[in-house]
């Protein structure tokens, strides 16, 4: 569970596509930060913080001479790529799908879509959570870095607006914020009356119409292999609300998902298919299916 190293910084428009250029010019590139630091115009930090969110995304890997462009993060960003210029909606969700499922997890990430059941949530009440997740661990971190940390969520989804309620041009560049998936709702007293009053947040939890079939249904089989490796049938139910599933991650109310199941079959040529049973809706795969072929569905 990861808290840390982003350096602050929430990811930016550019850093993405920046670092699959980078790392298939010079796979060793982020091993000589001054170096890096040159070639991509940015402080040490930055530097530090582009290859973070490159490799939580999922767009960049371990390779025996370095780093290299994963096989996802080529197919969006390079050689004639899907989205070149990180200008596609789908790719929006489908990096908020890989940071959400890391296999090296985001606490802040992995705690509030999947753990955190209340309707709404505000930094106090997250931090004494997210407090109790360290805990658990037996590892130890500070007030500062969860702070920082929880921010960095925050800023990863929801634009900063001035006092004037106007957005503020430094969040333009976290993409993510495109997606809408946090929003304000008001705020309330802090823990005592010398306290500041605290913004109180809420996921949008409704369908989201730019998630398309073929993108559901990669994250679907995602979440598969992922959790469920050895299962030729799973759950409806699953989907919708076990840990790390696209209806957690995305936060598609489980009525909306079970409508989305209904088109996997098609998208997939039937090598998914829903049986809309009444005592136990499920998923059977056929066969084996191709990432690569999905994704392609998931950009039509």
């Amino acid at each position: 569970m990861r808290f840390s190293g982003h350096e602050s910084f929430a990811c930016r428009y550019a850093w993405l596509p920046k670092a699959l250029q980078a790392v298939t010019a010079s796979p060793e590139l982020f091993s000589d930060e001054d170096a890096a630091m040159m070639e991509l115009g940015v402080g040490k930090n930055m530097v530090r913080s582009i290859r973070f969110w490159a490799e939580a995304g999922g767009m960049i890997e371990s390779a025996k001479n370095g780093l290299s462009p994963s096989p996802l993060g080529q197919q969006i960003f390079l050689d004639a790529g899907f989205d070149p210029f990180l200008e596609d909606i789908t790719t929006l969700w489908l990096i908020h799908w890989k940071l959400s499922t890391n296999t090296n997890p985001l606490l802040a990430w992995d705690f509030l879509l999947n753990r955190w059941q209340e309707t709404e949530f505000s930094e106090s009440r997250v931090l004494t959570g997210l407090h109790k997740e360290v805990d658990a661990t037996q590892r130890t971190a500070s007030e500062v870095t969860l702070r920082q940390h929880f921010a960095i969520f925050l800023h990863t989804y929801l634009a900063t607006r001035t006092r004037k309620d106007e957005i503020s041009e430094d969040n333009l560049d976290c993409p993510l914020t495109e997606l809408e998936l946090i929003v304000k709702i008001g705020e309330r007293e802090g823990k005592d009356s010398s306290s500041r009053r605290e913004p109180i947040y809420a996921f949008r939890r409704e369908d989201k119409p730019g998630i398309s079939h073929g993108l559901f249904a990669f994250c679907v089989n995602d979440f598969w292999n992922r959790a469920y490796p050895t299962e030729k049938t799973l759950p409806a139910r699953a989907i919708a609300n076990a840990h790390g599933s696209p209806g957690q991650i995305f936060k598609i109310p489980e009525q909306e998902i079970y409508q989305r199941l209904a088109e996997v079959e098609g998208v997939t040529h039937g090598r998914i298919r829903y049986s809309d049973s009444e005592t136990l809706p499920q998923l059977s795969r056929i066969t084996h299916l191709r990432d690569d072929a999905l994704l392609s569905k998931a950009y039509e």
